[in-house]
C-alpha cells in the first residue's frame, strides 16, 4: 500500500505503518518518536474548509507545528463521512499502528475505536492519549498541560516556598505522556512479534504527570511526607540550588560528604567543614538558608564562568544557567549536534530540535519539512489502487 519514494528518517522502524490522528501537542509527540525512527508515518487531517485545522498547534508555518510534525507524509481524510471511514479502515488493514488523542468517546462516534479497528485488522496496535483516562468520572473532561500539572501534584512542588502554585516552563504532562504512549507503543510491537496479536495501548497527561513526580510521589506513597515548594533548593541534597555570581547565575550540586568538601575547599572556606551547622547532612539540611548565604557571599566575588572551570576542576557538579540561545551556542551541546539542519523541500532551511538519543547503526536524521495540508494525499489513494477518476470524485465531494 504504501511504497513510494519518500525518503526515510531511519532504517530502524521503516517496516512499520502509523496512521496519525492526532492533533495539538501529545499526540504527535508520541508519532514524533516513530516519525524519527523511520516508521511510515501518515498525517490525516480533515479536507480544507470542514476542519479548522490544528487547535493550538499554532500557525502550521511556525516554529511549533514545523517542529512537531517533520518526517511525515500528509493527507486529507473526512472521518465524518462514512466513505472516510471506509477508507481509512481500507488504510488499516495494512497498517501496524494508530495513534489518537481525541476526547475517548469520539472514536466510537467515527466508529474507529479498538474493537472496530481489531476486526478490520487483529495485528493492529491503537495508541489512544486522554486527558484522564479512557473510562472513569473525569474521562469526557477537556484535558489540558496545565490542568493535569495541577492535578497531578507538580505545581504544589513548584517554585519558590511560599509562592503559590507555579507551573513549568513548558507542557510536561503533554510531552511525557506522547514518550509514554510511544514506548507502550514500542512495547506492544515487541509483544506482537510473540502472540501475532495487536492491542490497545493508553495513557492519559494525568497519569503521566503523577509518574514523573517520581520521588516525590514515592515520599507520600511510602513515608507519607507531603512534599512542599523547594525553591531552587534540591529537596533532600543541601546545598544543591542556584547562586548569584558577579555576572549572573549557577547552580551548584555539592550533595554527598566528599563533594561538600571539596566545594569548602574551592571557595576557601575550610573552615565550615568544622562548622557544628554544616558539619553533616543533616545539619546543612537544617541550617540551609544560612549555608545559602554564606556561599552566595562567596560566589559573587567572581564571574560565572570561572567558578564553573575552578568547581568542576575539583569535581564539583555545576553549570551555568542558560538563556536558550545560550544554551544552543554551548560548544557541548554543538558538539552533541541535536540542532538539526534541513535545507530546502517544502519550506526553506531551517533547524529542528533532534532526537535524544542516538542508535550506532541506524541514526535518525530529519529528512524532510512537516507536509502541507494533503500534500500526499493523491500518491497515498493511488498506492492504495484507486484511479484518478475515483480521487477526483472523491475530491468532489469533499471525502478527501
Amino acid at each position: 500500500m504504501m511504497t513510494h519514494a519518500h525518503p526515510k528518517a531511519s532504517t530502524a522502524l521503516s517496516r512499520f505503518t502509523v496512521l496519525d490522528l492526532t492533533r495539538v501537542r501529545s499526540g504527535p509527540t508520541c508519532v514524533r518518536q516513530l516519525a524519527d525512527w523511520g516508521a511510515e508515518v501518515i498525517k490525516i487531517e480533515m479536507p480544507e474548509g470542514i476542519d479548522a485545522g490544528d487547535p493550538m498547534g499554532g500557525p502550521r508555518q511556525g516554529p511549533d507545528f514545523q517542529n512537531l510534525h517533520r518526517n511525515k507524509r500528509g493527507m486529507t481524510l473526512n472521518l465524518k463521512d462514512p466513505d472516510g471511514v471506509a477508507l481509512f479502515k481500507r488504510m488499516v488493514e495494512k497498517a501496524d499502528v494508530v495513534v489518537e488523542n481525541f476526547r475517548p468517546d469520539v472514536k466510537s462516534r467515527l466508529g474507529i475505536d479498538y474493537e472496530a479497528l481489531a476486526a478490520v485488522n487483529p495485528r493492529i496496535i491503537l495508541a489512544s492519549i486522554s486527558g484522564f483516562g479512557q473510562d472513569g468520572p473525569y474521562a469526557n473532561r477537556p484535558g489540558f498541560d496545565q490542568i493535569a500539572q495541577g492535578m497531578g501534584g507538580l505545581m504544589s512542588i513548584t517554585g519558590l516556598p511560599g509562592q503559590g502554585p507555579v507551573r513549568v516552563g513548558i507542557p510536561i504532562a503533554d510531552l511525557c505522556s506522547g514518550l509514554f504512549a510511544a514506548q507502550g507503543i514500542m512495547v506492544a510491537l515487541l509483544e506482537r512479534e510473540v502472540s501475532g496479536k495487536g492491542q490497545w495501548v493508553q495513557t492519559s497527561l494525568l497519569e503521566a504527570q503523577i509518574f514523573m513526580l517520581d520521588f516525590q510521589a514515592a515520599r507520600w506513597l511510602q513515608a507519607g511526607e507531603v512534599p512542599k515548594q523547594a525553591g531552587n533548593n534540591h529537596p533532600t541534597s543541601i546545598p544543591t540550588g542556584v547562586f548569584k555570581t558577579r555576572d549572573g547565575h549557577m547552580n551548584i550540586a555539592a550533595s554527598g560528604q566528599r563533594i561538600w568538601e571539596r566545594l569548602c575547599q574551592v571557595l576557601g572556606k575550610t573552615e565550615w567543614t568544622q562548622d557544628p551547622r554544616f558539619a553533616s547532612g543533616s545539619t546543612r539540611s537544617q541550617n540551609r538558608d544560612a549555608l545559602n548565604a554564606e556561599i552566595e557571599a562567596v560566589t559573587v566575588t567572581d564571574d560565572s564562568a570561572a567558578w564553573v572551570e575552578k568547581l568542576n576542576a575539583a569535581g564539583v557538579p555545576c553549570g551555568p544557567i542558560y538563556a536558550i540561545d545560550q544554551m544552543f551556542a554551548d560548544p557541548q551541546v554543538k558538539h552533541l549536534g541535536i540542532a538539526r539542519h534541513l535545507n530546502g523541500g517544502s519550506n526553506a532551511a531551517q533547524d529542528y530540535v533532534g532526537q535524544p538519543f542516538r542508535l550506532s547503526r541506524t541514526p535518525s536524521e530529519v529528512v524532510t519539512h512537516p507536509p502541507a495540508l494533503g500534500e500526499h494525499t493523491d500518491a497515498i489513494l493511488a498506492g492504495m489502487g484507486l484511479s484518478g477518476e475515483e480521487i477526483a470524485a472523491l475530491r468532489a465531494r469533499q471525502v478527501v
